[in-house]
C-alpha cells in the first residue's frame, strides 16, 4: 500500500508539473519573444551599432589629432648629451617627450561629406532592422494563425466524430431492436473509422504547425506549448481602399524604401566626399618638445678662498717673484632637476602644410567614377525596391478582395448545408431518409465548415498584410 501511494504521488506530481509547464502564448508574447530571440534581429542590431560607430567616427575625424610620446633610456661610454650636444664619457640617463597636434583645415569638404554619408547610412541600417522585424512579426503571425486554423480544423473533426458515435449508439440500438437493417450500422462504423481517421490527420497537422511556430521562436521541439484563440470581429469583411491608395501609402512608410532612398542621399555624399581629393589639402601642425639628460650638471657656490698669485718679479732683484692674495671662488656641481630641465628645454613649433595632388596614379579619378556608378546603382536599387512593393502591394489587395468573397460565400453554404443536414438527420431519424442521404448531408455540413475555418483566417491573414503595407499595428 505505501508502494502504491508514493507510485500514485509521483504521478500526480509529473501531470502537475506537466500541465503546469504547458505555457498557453499570446500572439504579443509570441512576437515580442520571436523579435528579442530571432537572429536576424539581432545581425541587425549589431549592424546598427557598427553604423554607431562608424559615424561617430567620422565626426570625430574632423576634429585636430593629439599625439603624444616619451622615451626614457640609459647610455654608456662615448655618448652625446643631448642637452648640449657635446661627447661625454660616462653613463647617461636620459628623457625626451614630444607632443605633436594637427588641424586639416581644407580638403574640398571631403571629411564632411563623409560625415553626412555616414549620417544616412546609420539611419538606412536603422530601417533595415525595422524592417527585419517587421518580417519576424509577419512569419510569427501567419505560423500563429496556421496553428489556431488547424485546432479549429481539429475541433470541428472532433464534433464530427462525437456525433457519428452518438448517431452510431443509437443505430446500434435500433438494429437490436429490429427497426433498422444491420447494414446502416456497418455503414455509420464505416464513417465513425473514417472520422478517426480525419481526427488523426488534423491533430498531426495541428502538431506540425506547432512545431514550426516552435522552430521559428527558436524553442526546442520538447517544449509544451498551445496558443490563446483570436477573437477577431469579422462582420465587416470589406475591403475600403484600392491597391493604389495603399501603395501610395506604402511607399512613404514602408522601411526597405525609405533605406533605399537613405543609400540613395549616402551615395550622393560619397561621390561628393571622393570628390574632395581632387582639391589641394591644407592643415596646420603644432607640436611642444623637452629632454632631460642626467649629465647636465650646474654649479653651486660653496664660498670663497685666497689664493696666492704671480704678478711678476721685482725690480731691484728680477729672481724674485712677487705675488698677491687674489679671493676665488669655489663650486660644487649637482645634476640639474627634471623640472628645471623641462622648462629650459622646453621648444615649440608652428607650421602650415599644403599638399597639391598633381598626379598618383588616378586613384583620385577611379575613386570618383567608382562612387558615381555606386550612385547610377541606389537609384536602380531605389526603383527595384518600389516596384517590388508595387506588385506585393497588387498581389495582396487582389488576395484580401479574393478571400472576402470566399469567406462571404463560405458563410452562406455552411448556412445552407447546416439547414440541409437538420431537415435531414430529422428524416433519417424518422425513417423517411435512408443513411446513404444522412451521410452526404453530414460530410458536406462538416466540409464546408472547414472550408468556412479556411477562408476566415486566410482572409484574417490578408487582411492584416494589407494593414502592415499601410503602416497599421499588426496586433488583434
Amino acid at each position: 500500500m505505501r508502494g502504491f501511494f508514493f507510485t500514485v504521488c509521483v504521478l500526480i506530481s509529473v501531470l502537475s508539473y506537466g500541465q503546469q509547464a504547458k505555457k498557453v502564448w499570446t500572439l504579443r508574447e509570441l512576437v515580442d519573444y520571436a523579435i528579442s530571440s530571432n537572429l536576424t534581429v539581432k545581425r541587425s542590431n549589431y549592424n546598427v551599432r557598427s553604423g554607431e560607430i562608424n559615424y561617430l567616427q567620422s565626426k570625430m575625424a574632423m576634429l585636430p589629432s593629439l599625439n603624444a610620446s616619451t622615451n626614457y633610456g640609459y647610455n654608456w661610454g662615448r655618448n652625446i648629451d643631448p642637452t648640449t650636444n657635446l661627447f661625454v664619457e660616462q653613463r647617461i640617463n636620459s628623457i625626451n617627450a614630444n607632443a605633436s597636434s594637427s588641424l586639416l583645415l581644407w580638403n574640398g569638404f571631403r571629411l564632411f561629406y563623409a560625415m553626412k554619408q555616414s549620417e544616412a547610412e546609420l539611419d538606412a541600417i536603422n530601417k533595415d532592422m525595422i524592417k527585419a522585424r517587421n518580417d519576424v512579426i509577419l512569419n510569427v503571425i501567419t505560423l500563429y494563425l496556421n496553428v489556431v486554423f488547424n485546432k479549429e480544423l481539429y475541433a470541428n473533426a472532433e464534433y464530427q466524430l462525437n456525433s457519428t458515435r452518438q448517431q452510431l449508439d443509437r443505430t446500434n440500438k435500433l438494429v437490436e431492436a429490429g427497426a433498422l437493417p444491420r447494414a446502416d450500422a456497418l455503414n455509420l462504423e464505416a464513417q465513425f473509422a473514417t472520422n478517426e481517421l480525419n481526427l488523426i490527420q488534423r491533430e498531426n497537422a495541428l502538431n506540425l504547425s506547432l512545431l514550426q511556430l516552435k522552430q521559428a521562436l527558436q524553442l526546442p521541439a520538447s517544449t509544451e506549448m498551445d496558443v490563446e484563440l483570436l477573437n477577431v470581429d469579422l462582420t465587416d469583411p470589406a475591403i475600403n481602399k484600392s491597391s493604389e491608395e495603399i501603395y501610395e501609402i506604402a511607399v512613404m512608410s514602408m522601411p526597405e524604401i525609405e533605406a533605399a532612398r537613405l543609400r540613395q542621399k549616402s551615395s550622393v555624399l560619397a561621390l561628393r566626399s571622393t570628390r574632395g581629393n581632387y582639391y589641394p589639402r591644407l592643415s596646420v601642425n603644432g607640436s611642444l618638445s623637452t629632454l632631460y639628460s642626467s649629465a647636465r650638471q650646474e654649479a653651486l657656490l660653496q664660498g670663497t678662498t685666497i689664493v696666492p698669485r704671480e704678478i711678476g718679479y721685482l725690480q731691484n732683484n728680477p729672481g724674485e717673484l712677487v705675488y698677491t692674495n687674489v679671493e676665488v671662488n669655489q663650486f660644487s656641481f649637482q645634476t640639474v632637476s627634471h623640472q628645471e630641465q623641462f622648462r629650459n628645454n622646453l621648444g615649440k613649433g608652428l607650421g602650415f602644410n599644403l599638399q597639391i595632388p598633381i598626379f598618383n596614379g588616378f586613384q583620385a579619378r577611379s575613386a570618383v567614377q567608382r562612387a558615381a556608378i555606386n550612385r547610377e546603382l541606389a537609384d536602380i536599387s531605389l526603383i527595384e525596391n518600389e516596384n517590388m512593393l508595387r506588385q506585393s502591394v497588387e498581389t495582396a489587395y487582389n488576395d484580401a478582395v479574393a478571400a472576402s468573397k470566399t469567406y462571404q460565400s463560405a458563410q452562406k453554404q455552411v448556412g445552407a448545408r447546416d439547414e440541409a443536414f437538420r431537415m435531414t438527420k430529422q428524416r433519417f431519424e424518422s425513417g423517411a431518409a435512408n443513411f446513404v442521404e444522412y451521410q452526404v448531408a453530414e460530410n458536406d455540413l462538416f466540409q464546408s465548415q472547414s472550408d468556412l475555418l479556411r477562408a476566415k483566417y486566410d482572409f484574417i491573414f490578408r487582411k492584416k498584410v494589407l494593414d502592415f503595407y499601410q503602416g497599421l499595428p499588426l496586433d488583434f
